[in-house]
């Protein structure tokens, strides 16, 4: 893992990984993408963590492409690859076994804003702002808007495409994209209490939670209840589950397996 453009931060059960090319506001070069897939999979591989922060150095989260690498060459191939490799990156955000915090200050915007959106959930700061412009300059944001129509309404998310305007915090909570807006001063400690408490939770229960949640959400109706009867049947199977309900029958707090 590239430790220049990256780095993972652990406290206990949980994860901080800051982009780290704070003078290009975290421009998603390829090294960088390959360094956040590196990095990904570190966590994925370790059963001791229970979230993940992904967060930015400098000034934003994360400003997109870098559209000086891009453009700096003609080649298919490279632009190809670069494509390729970052929504490669924002599905394995979604297939990591541990639920995924944004945490955003600054601007996000286009392949920025994608990864907000990718990430199960995100805390923003009131300041922060978010944009998929790429229309604004001849390069409609076509792999942004896989992951904002998932994370918004179609008319919300067409607004953003389509016009290519900045966006505020409010404005990102309003529609879906963000779950809270916070103080500035206020962004980080806001951002690691609601990561306390989901590692707080059962990591088993979670990861089986997590999984199941993007299984059947495009399923249709009958195919998502009866795979998620067949979830609920395989978590009552869990250590976990049996330690949790007796705790709460005997009005005790559970000592889960996993911590």
């Amino acid at each position: 893992m590239e430790q220049s453009l990256v780095t993972l931060e652990r406290q206990d059960a949980l994860v901080i990984l800051r982009l780290n090319r704070p003078q290009a506001y975290n421009s998603l070069s390829l090294q960088l993408l390959e360094a956040i897939q590196a990095a990904l999979l570190t966590v994925a591989e370790d059963d001791g963590i229970g979230v993940l922060v992904i967060a930015g150095n400098g000034r934003g989260f994360c400003s997109g492409h870098d559209l000086k690498e891009m453009s700096g060459t003609d080649d298919r191939c490279l632009h190809q690859q670069i494509f390729a490799t970052c929504s490669a990156v924002m599905q394995q955000i979604v297939a990591l076994p541990v639920p995924v915090i944004a945490q955003v200050h600054g601007i996000a915007t286009a392949a920025g804003c994608q990864l907000v959106a990718s990430c199960d959930l995100a805390v923003a700061a009131d300041t922060a702002r978010f944009a998929t412009p790429g229309v604004n300059i001849g390069l409609f944001c076509s792999t942004p808007m896989v992951a904002l129509s998932r994370a918004v309404q179609p008319k919300h998310a067409m607004e953003m495409l389509l016009l290519g305007e900045m966006i505020s915090a409010q404005r990102a909570a309003e529609i879906g994209l963000i779950n809270w807006q916070v103080e500035e001063a206020e962004l980080e400690n806001y951002t690691l209490k609601v990561a306390g408490k989901i590692a707080a939770h059962s990591r088993a229960a979670v990861r089986l939670g997590k999984k199941g949640f993007y299984e059947q959400i495009n399923l249709v109706l009958p195919d998502a209840y009866n795979h998620c009867s067949q979830l609920m049947t395989d978590n009552m199977q869990l250590d976990d589950c049996a330690e949790g309900i007796d705790a709460f029958i005997h009005k005790r707090d559970p000592n889960w397996s996993h911590r």
